[in-house]
């Protein structure tokens, strides 16, 4: 399986639409998602955070440059001083300049750096998340489609059933207990409707949440291509891929670092330093005794430093335990995310599996259930069969066919789930090149090297769009919603 594929069928050709004017298909659902999704948007503010810990460690290497100034008034001075200025101004530059530290900025750099690359799995995994719950979302509207639909339909045949069922009544062929079954299942199957199209309304309102646009007319996904031959195989994809994994692997590294960081608090630290001044009397120095001073001087040191700690009260020790504790901490928690990856991997290609046998068994029911209501209803007009029998086999036709639909659903939602866990359900596996994919490691580059103190961004502006403009959503539905979405693919070739 080539790693570039992925789902890549989903989404192809997608990159032509900076911003797309419709969600009609999932392509364009996912995509939109990608460019508008507020947790994604924050997520990806929240990396290029992360990026700035990079340089932040990088400061502490780098020299330090400080000014100070003062202008004072000597309100009183010292009667035995007999050429004491009475005002004075002075300026000092100074510069230093760190030579040996430990090793401290050199670990926590490469901390830092690993912590980057763990930011990157991250938004990864966010990626992917956002992206299974948009699937979800358009598969749910779907299926609550299509079972509006399937109840509409009932509640129709129901009507019609308690017309027909009232006639023969009142011509004495049927009794009122045929009329009573008959209204009971049509209020049962007006209540199931009116669920089916709440259900309808929520499953749209959290489609808007999650893409920001209204569902118009949803067409039926395309199969999910390269779902993998065995759970074995997708298992090893998963330990090499998953997002979330390689996230965890790279703070326990970040951990190791973090050690060496806190042991360089036992180590000498060398720097070289040098420092100009300047002060002026502005001529109120010297006096009749001694009438010439200099009323301006200039000063310059140079020189190195070095401070050997000695005794800390065990502070160093200290601290390298609890980074040590903490590398153990993070340790554990990488054998604790492949675990959650294994059970998610497993339990998506079961859930996956079980939803195509279901899918094969519910179609063989709908069939089956559509014949025997065809054979009951023309026993029923010969008088071999009671209007209860009919009203039973209406109802498991409506439900054999709600089961195949939710099946559909599940299978799809599974194997996307399935695609996930693997870690091939992200942007870079969706076709979405031409410059449309966001790349962390633009700003990364970008940031990484800065010194000036004075560079700084613009302020953050809010990226994703509201969506308290779009209109409330209603439970109408397009035509033949139930019998797209039976027959809607599921796996590719």
């Amino acid at each position: 399986m080539s790693r570039g594929r992925g789902i890549a069928v989903l989404l192809a050709g997608a990159a032509i639409w900076a911003t797309p004017a419709h969600a009609d298909t999932l392509r364009e659902a996912l995509l939109s998602a990608y460019l508008d999704n507020p947790t994604l948007e924050a997520a990806r503010a929240q990396q290029r955070a992360e990026d700035e810990n990079v340089p932040i460690q990088k400061a502490q290497g780098r020299p330090n440059v400080s000014g100070t100034g003062q202008y004072v008034e000597y309100v009183k001075t010292s009667s035995n001083s007999f050429n004491s200025p009475s005002r004075s101004f002075g300026a000092n530059v100074d510069l230093a300049v760190p030579i040996y530290s430990g090793g401290a900025v050199k670990n926590s750099v490469r901390a830092a750096e690993t912590r980057v690359q763990a930011g990157r799995a991250d938004l990864r995994a966010t990626e992917s998340a956002i992206f299974s719950q948009v699937v979800a979302a358009y598969m749910d509207v779907l299926r609550a489609q299509a079972l509006v639909g399937l109840n509409t339909n009932q509640v129709e045949v129901l009507s019609v059933n308690l017309q027909a069922t009232s006639d023969r009544f009142e011509i004495g062929e049927l009794t009122r207990t045929d009329v009573a079954q008959s209204q009971a299942r049509l209020a049962l199957a007006q209540g199931d409707l009116r669920n089916a199209q709440a259900n309808l309304i929520a499953a749209r309102e959290t489609y808007i949440q999650l893409v920001g646009e209204a569902p118009t007319d949803l067409q039926p996904p395309p199969p999910l291509p390269n779902l993998p031959d065995s759970v074995e195989t997708a298992v090893d994809v998963a330990l090499e891929s998953n997002p979330d994994l390689i996230a965890a692997r790279e703070r326990a590294d970040a951990a190791d670092y973090d050690i060496d960081v806190a042991g360089a608090g036992r180590y000498p630290r060398l720097s070289v330093f040098t420092s100009g001044g300047y002060a002026n009397y502005l001529g109120s120095a010297g006096s009749p005794v001694i009438p010439v001073v200099t009323q301006a001087q200039t000063t310059a040191s140079a020189g190195v430093q070095f401070t050997i700690p000695i005794f800390q009260g065990g502070l160093p020790a200290a601290r390298q335990r609890q980074a040590q504790a903490r590398a153990g901490a993070a340790l554990e928690q990488v054998v604790a995310t492949e675990r959650d990856i294994i059970s998610q991997v497993r339990a998506a290609w079961s859930s996956y599996r079980a939803a195509l046998q279901i899918i094969e068994s519910s179609q063989v029911a709908v069939d089956a259930a559509d014949l025997s209501l065809e054979g009951v209803r023309a026993e029923n007009s010969i008088g071999n069969r009671t209007v209860l029998e009919v009203l039973n086999a209406e109802q498991e036709l409506l439900n054999a066919r709600a089961q195949l639909v939710t099946a559909r659903r599940n299978a799809y939602v599974a194997g996307f789930s399935l695609l996930a866990a693997m870690g091939r359900a992200e942007a870079r596996d969706l076709g979405l090149d031409g410059g449309v994919l966001y790349d962390p490691v633009t700003n990364y580059d970008r940031v990484q090297g800065k010194w000036w103190d004075w560079s700084r961004d613009s302020d953050p502006q809010t990226q994703s769009t509201r969506t308290v403009d779009i209109p409330a959503q209603t439970a109408e539905i397009p035509e033949d919603a139930a019998a797209e979405m039976e027959s809607a693919p599921v796996q590719g070739d």
